[in-house]
């Protein structure tokens, strides 16, 4: 990718979910668990046709190749959740992460939402505390019985709502030169 790459972001199809899901493995794989562990978190890790369906999900793709994701959980409150955030691998610290997060605040701004709660892996808690999340606590894995997660709410804000995230096709970061940085894109599901 060189600096004049294009992304945009636009809303996931339901018929993306197998392909979304196998993204979601491979980003969960990036950071060396064991198989034992992937496969007891292969169900939370797979969407399907009406979770797309009745959530907000948005994909990044540069020229129509999917490379990430992201999905927004409704709640009965003033909050909404970060269901998935997952980038493949290739393009893991390139500031993609960063695109879907920015975009997801908007969205979830713009949905009228005053902070987004995420569940993340530990692998990703720099992530998230770059994104503007404060570490409220944990909460049990859903995938493995007595994993304790960490625990963020971003709060929302106006100059965080009225940013421009990439509604339209914008012009993508450039990819960084040298080993991946924990504070640039950690990208995770919050559950597992």
């Amino acid at each position: 990718m060189s600096d004049s790459s294009t992304c945009r972001i636009r809303k996931a199809g339901p018929e993306e979910a197998g392909y979304l899901s196998m993204l979601a493995f491979r980003s969960k794989a990036y950071w060396g668990y064991p198989d034992q562990f992937m496969q007891a978190c292969l169900e939370e890790l797979t969407l399907d046709r009406p979770y797309i369906e009745n959530n907000p999900v948005y994909v990044i793709e540069i020229v129509d190749h999917v490379i990430g994701f992201y999905a927004l959980e409704q709640t009965p409150k003033s909050e909404t959740e970060l269901g998935y955030l997952f980038v493949d691998p290739e393009f893991i610290g390139k500031g993609y992460g960063r695109k879907l997060m920015a975009h997801a605040k908007q969205q979830a701004g713009d949905f009228g939402y005053s902070r987004i709660v995420v569940q993340g892996d530990p692998n990703a808690e720099p992530f998230y505390r770059a994104a503007g999340g404060t570490f409220i606590g944990t909460r049990e894995s859903a995938s493995l019985p007595g994993r304790r997660l960490p625990l963020f709410r971003i709060d929302l804000d106006a100059a965080t709502t009225a940013e421009k995230t990439g509604h339209e096709t914008k012009k993508c970061p450039a990819e960084l030169p040298g080993s991946f940085r924990a504070d640039q894109d950690l990208l995770e599901k919050p559950r597992n």
